[in-house]
């Protein structure tokens, strides 16, 4: 079984070993067609607390490690100071 991927930014980095990642999915509307965009948060576990706020990681399905957090972070794409 392939795990779920998902690709977002880091918007918080205040607590230990865990970021919140915002991954936005942008999709059609189903009448109107317009592109709309949702964003979802995800609690996503940092082992080496690496990872700074504004970075874009790739974020990977996990065993459940905590009551909110059921996601690791897989890599660090690209870091908040390059563009």
């Amino acid at each position: 079984m392939a795990l779920k991927e998902r690709v977002g930014t880091v918007v918080s980095d205040k607590m230990e070993k865990t970021v919140v990642v915002a991954v936005e999915n942008r999709f059609p509307h189903p009448i109107y067609q317009k592109t709309v965009s949702r964003t979802t948060r995800y609690k996503a576990h940092d082992e080496d607390n690496r990872c700074r706020v504004g970075d874009r990681v790739r974020i990977t399905e996990t065993r459940p490690l905590s009551r909110t957090k059921r996601w690791a972070v897989a890599e660090v794409l690209t870091p908040s100071g390059a563009s």
